[in-house]
């Protein structure tokens, strides 16, 4: 503790994906002491894990920037997963943060100690270290979810989940099985279709689809980005983008409303007019209202899955035999290359780490019937301790960067707290908490995610684990924190 208004603190962030290289910048920008722990070998969080043919992100990429970092260099208006691991990487070099990042270094506890203040962090090769704060910059989806199924390990060929990806698995002319039918799926029969014998894919239910338009970035158009940077704030910041961002999120909260109307009929009309096959139409008919289930955005999808190649399997998995996959019909499909596309564990957060708050209160305790946090940011019980991307967040096909960008300003006004001598601890009051959750959990029962429908966006009860309300009301609770809300503890006496 130096002079009041200078307190120096000292700052673990855990993970080195798209928030925590924010967090890391931001911090930098401010003169403070921090430490980046990534439990992988590079930087990239997702988009370091997967790797497979078809990856693209579903958002525009001029959206899919820091706000404070542009990018000229896209090739797409949809940009791949190679280029956005390439963009990621380049701004942690331009911001001098890799010197910050120790690699290969996964937390396995945090233990916060009530007298001191202070978070002991602990890390799988044995360090153990004392910061003041956390920055829980874990993501979401990182922890593989495999599917159980009979006899999966009996497969003589290459068994594997698409955040795995296989390279030396046989692709081109192969007969390759398919189970997972969201946007990885989806995203995987796009682009492997025309170069295997056949494609089998296990379909346990079908996808609406909104259709977006595509389109390439020529050599003199990055050119220009490049000379004038004023050509890419007019895309990423325009309404074209912003409001439907805006629209997308009253719709999801007003779902008998106009623009929900309007999204189910744009996506009604491109599937009825896409699916030529009878049969074929059938088996992709989904059977739940559009934007239920995270909406698929794909330019060429119905196209690609009508390639003779392709045969949507609709029923019901038997078991796997070491040459493929009986289905409880009897039907059986021979393979030579098995992959997984049955997503991640979306409630894992931060987890397997043990994570110890106040009064011996435990993360696994604290979320035993659902991970939540105070506006998706704090949580009772562990001062000090913010998450980027935490549970009950905005989702939906907009840009998580932006998100994560308005929480740092969330944060940042706390720790200022800290910074100031003001506090030296600072969390959510449990029972302001309690009261968010209650208005939450009732608000995200209306929303479309819980209109009927099973998807990685509903916990363990069924109630979609999400920002029930708009963007701009989450704009504007990111704008100021409710200090009325939070337990301000004062400075520990030296």
């Amino acid at each position: 503790m130096t002079m009041q208004g200078q307190r120096k603190l000292k700052y673990a962030i855990v993970g080195a994906g798209m928030a925590g290289i924010l967090a890391a910048i931001k911090l930098k920008e401010r003169g403070e002491d921090f430490t980046v722990f990534e439990k992988a070998a590079k930087i990239g969080g997702t988009w370091r894990e997967n790797r497979y043919p078809g990856l693209t992100c579903d958002v525009p990429s001029h959206a899919y920037t820091y706000s404070f970092e542009p990018y000229a260099e896209w090739r797409a208006s949809y940009a791949t997963g190679g280029e956005i691991q390439t963009y990621f990487e380049k701004v942690v070099e331009k911001y001098g943060i890799g010197p910050s990042i120790r690699f290969n270094s996964e937390v396995v506890g945090l233990d916060w100690d009530e007298a001191r203040h202070v978070w002991t962090l602990a890390t799988a090769d044995g360090l153990r270290e004392e910061f003041d704060v956390v920055i829980a910059a874990s993501g979401v989806l990182h922890h593989p979810s495999l599917p159980e199924i009979e006899g999966l390990e009996t497969f003589e060929g290459p068994a594997f989940h698409t955040a795995r990806w296989d390279d030396t698995a046989p692709i081109e002319g192969a007969r390759v099985g398919l189970i997972g039918s969201g946007s990885t799926g989806i995203q995987i029969v796009t682009a492997i279709n025309k170069q295997v014998e056949r494609l089998v894919h296990f379909q346990r239910s079908p996808q609406w689809v909104m259709p977006v338009p595509y389109f390439t970035y020529s050599e003199e158009d990055r050119e220009a980005f490049r000379r004038d940077p004023a050509l890419i704030d007019a895309i990423r910041f325009a309404d074209e983008y912003i409001g439907n961002v805006r629209r997308f999120t009253d719709a999801i909260t007003d779902i008998d409303g106009p623009k929900m109307r309007e999204i189910e009929e744009v996506c009604r009309v491109h599937f009825e007019q896409s699916i030529r096959d009878p049969e074929l139409k059938e088996k992709l008919r989904p059977n739940y209202r559009a934007a239920c289930k995270r909406l698929i955005y794909s330019w060429c999808y119905y196209e690609e899955v009508q390639h003779p190649s392709v045969f949507v399997e609709t029923g019901r998995i038997a078991r796997i035999e070491p040459k493929g996959v009986r289905m409880t019909d009897g039907t059986f499909h021979e393979l030579d290359t098995l992959i997984l596309a049955t997503g991640f564990q979306a409630d894992r957060f931060i987890r397997p780490a043990g994570v110890t708050g106040e009064d011996g209160v435990t993360l696994d305790a604290f979320w035993e019937r659902r991970p939540t946090a105070h506006y998706a940011v704090t949580l009772p019980h562990f001062p000090n301790f913010f998450m980027l991307n935490g549970p009950t967040g905005p989702v939906g096909n907009f840009s998580l960067i932006d998100i994560a960008e308005r929480q740092w300003d969330y944060v940042d006004q706390l720790i200022d707290l800290l910074r100031s001598g003001e506090a030296s601890a600072v969390a959510p009051k449990p029972e302001a908490h309690a009261a968010y959750e209650e208005r939450r959990i009732a608000a995200a029962k209306k929303t479309i995610f819980g209109s009927g429908c099973t998807s990685w966006y509903l916990d363990a009860e069924g109630v979609p684990a999400s920002w029930p309300w708009s963007y701009d009301a989450f704009a504007e609770a990111m704008a100021k924190p409710r200090l009325e809300e939070y337990a301000v503890i004062a400075p520990v006496a030296a």
